[in-house]
């Protein structure tokens, strides 16, 4: 009989020292992780005067304005519709998005496009200026099949999205990261 092994299955007292060497490789790896500053998507924090924010936009109604103001409430931040209610203003100063073709065919017909997607925005709280205008950049690439035109259309709208979303959570990681430098110690 090898340690206790009776076809296959093994007794209690047998599991215990295995699953206690997990338990010390866990606590390890998370002792690891929190001394380094590692933090799980989304558990930074934002200023607290951005507990009511305005977004001030060019274009209040694009897929990044939506996908900012819900990345916001998800915070816990309350966007409001006026300046006036405002302890910050998030300033949305360029919101625009395209797309260009990357290749052609031997008949020049386009094969290959990158869509892109184009914000600068700036943060303003207290009547301080907290975050120069930046501008970021999102880019995909997707092929083009003349055959699919429907489908493609789709896949256009689908990455424009995902851009949009993808540029609200590097800004809110870059208001993270100015809370972080701005934290004493």
């Amino acid at each position: 009989m090898m340690l206790g092994i009776i076809n296959g299955i093994k007794p209690a007292y047998v599991k215990k020292p295995v699953m206690a060497g997990r338990i010390v490789v866990a606590v390890a790896a998370f002792v690891t992780l929190a001394g380094c500053g590692f933090h799980l998507a989304g558990s930074g924090r934002l200023p607290t005067a951005m507990q009511t924010t305005y977004l001030e936009s060019t274009r209040p109604r694009s897929e990044f304005h939506s996908s900012l103001s819900e990345a916001l409430r998800r915070r816990g931040l309350e966007v409001v519709d006026s300046r006036a209610e405002a302890g910050a203003r998030l300033i949305i100063s360029e919101d625009s998005t395209g797309q260009r073709v990357l290749s052609v065919t031997a008949r020049n017909i386009p094969r290959e496009y990158e869509v892109y997607y184009t914000i600068t925005f700036a943060l303003e709280a207290d009547g301080e200026s907290l975050i120069e205008p930046e501008v970021l950049i999102a880019r995909r690439n997707y092929t083009y099949d003349e055959t699919q035109v429907l489908g493609k259309e789709r896949e256009e709208t689908i990455l424009r999205q995902a851009l949009a979303e993808d540029l609200a959570r590097q800004v809110v990681r870059r208001i993270e990261a100015l809370t972080v430098a701005q934290a004493p110690g």
